[in-house]
């Protein structure tokens, strides 16, 4: 991205609204505004005008709103113009501004690069920024409170408290490298080890808080995973409360996968349900059960259903026997509403590791669905109070690796200082990196580029 040209978007959703946005950002926008407009704009004031092309034709009519530089969203001058959501219009406008600010360098923007100027110009850090996108994406009130407290900054304060803390250690002990004949007196008088441990506890309750966040964020990919007729296509309608997938009593009736998005305590879970696993020679069918085991590959989480009535079932047995060992599995019973009550409780009591269920009557969802999230390790009584990303978590768990590792090297007393330093130099990288302060062009590419245009 060239981050000196002035670029320009259509900032609100395709289609059509009662309101739609066309935002500038520019280092400065005053030789377009003047261009654009025949009045002097004031700052942060809504100026409602005519917005006309360069023949004095009426494009539309609405509200202009300008914010110089540094006080604005991307830290440049912005100009938002605010008309109506109309496509055809907003293309127009669009156009408008382009052909009048050819020559200024203005140009399309790039997905994400208003977000990426604001944080270049230090309004925003990248865990703020990533927020952004987050909070637009967010798919449950769960999920978009926590964004929203990552764009206050409540993840990053956090993440810049750490850091100060080892950047504190890292003083004590580079103060002392120059006096190697005091490294162990160093190691007790300043109560270095205590002092990392005390830093290793919180970066591990923070890892934690991030495992929750991740969660939220990205949800959980579940497969529902059995031979045919077990109920997967009527346990898949249960949690979702609709008739998403064709349910029959014939075996085979699913023949592809079958995807519905649902939410627990606001916990998005992509539930997967898949055609029915067995040994056949339908082309058509083969090729739904191959799709199958590769959704089960993918998986977070696998609920392998079973026929209650048939709890030891030979190919229930070597479809178990196939199942990612890596991958987490419960295992379902479903249509206990089938069996007689004795065997219901003796099922019931005998399979610790699994639930019994009947998609038809509902009985033992709801024990369902509060499994399906302990076991992907959520627990509601420790909601994150902001979203976190798979790089976050990464990070937080290499520097962890690192905080372990100068504690190892303290314990063993052999040229203590210089690798008990060098482990807090890379565990203070490893924090800095969550929030931009070391931070690889690639990745800000990779970042900003999922972004929506316009943001």
């Amino acid at each position: 991205m060239r981050s000196h040209d002035p670029i320009i978007a259509i900032a609100t959703a395709p289609g059509r609204g009662g309101i739609g946005i066309v935002r500038i950002s520019g280092n400065s926008l005053q030789p377009l505004l003047a261009r654009l407009f025949s009045m002097e704009l004031k700052a942060r004031h809504a100026h409602y005008l005519p917005f006309e092309d360069n023949e004095g034709k009426v494009i539309d009519a609405g509200i202009a709103l300008y914010f110089p530089g540094p006080n604005s969203y991307t830290g440049e001058d912005v100009l938002e113009l605010q008309g109506h959501g109309g496509p055809a219009v907003l293309r127009r406008l669009l156009a408008h501004c382009l052909q009048t600010g050819r020559d200024l360098g203005l140009r399309h923007a790039e997905p994400g690069e208003f977000t990426q100027r604001a944080f270049l110009n230090e309004r925003l850090d990248l865990a703020q920024a990533e927020a952004v996108a987050d909070l637009i994406d967010a798919s449950s009130e769960a999920a978009a409170r926590s964004a929203m407290a990552s764009l206050s900054g409540d993840f990053s304060n956090r993440i810049n408290a750490l850091a100060e803390r080892i950047i504190r250690l890292r003083m004590l002990v580079e103060a002392t490298l120059d006096f190697p004949e005091e490294e162990i007196d160093f190691l007790e008088k300043y109560q270095a080890r205590e002092g990392l441990a005390a830093i290793r506890h919180d970066v591990q309750a923070l890892c934690a808080q991030a495992r929750q966040g991740m969660i939220l964020r990205d949800g959980l990919h579940v497969v529902l995973a059995g031979q045919p007729n077990v109920g997967k296509s009527s346990l898949l309608n249960a949690l979702a409360g609709d008739d998403i997938a064709i349910v029959t009593p014939i075996a085979g009736t699913t023949r592809d996968k079958v995807i519905q998005q649902i939410h627990i305590e606001g916990v998005p879970l992509h539930i997967v349900d898949t055609a029915g696993l067995r040994e056949t020679e339908d082309a058509v069918e083969s090729i739904g059960i191959a799709r199958t085991w590769g959704e089960i590959e993918k998986a977070d989480l696998i609920a392998h259903l079973h026929d209650a009535r048939l709890p030891n079932d030979a190919l229930d047995s070597a479809i178990t026997g196939r199942l990612p060992a890596r991958t987490p599995i419960l295992q379902v019973f479903n249509k206990i509403d089938l069996l007689e009550d004795a065997a219901r409780a003796q099922l019931l009591s005998s399979a610790a590791e699994s639930i019994g269920i009947s998609a038809k009557t509902g009985e033992g969802l709801d024990v369902l669905r509060a499994r399906l999230l302990a076991i992907a390790g959520w627990n509601p009584g420790a909601e994150s109070p902001w979203l976190a990303r798979a790089r976050h978590l990464d990070a937080l768990t290499n520097t962890e690796s690192h905080l372990q590792a100068a504690d190892e090297h303290a314990s063993r007393n052999d040229q203590v200082l210089d690798l008990f330093a060098e482990e807090l130099r890379l565990a203070h990288e490893q924090l800095s990196a969550i929030t931009g302060q070391f931070t690889s062009d690639d990745l800000l590419g990779e970042i900003f580029s999922s972004f929506c245009i316009g943001k």
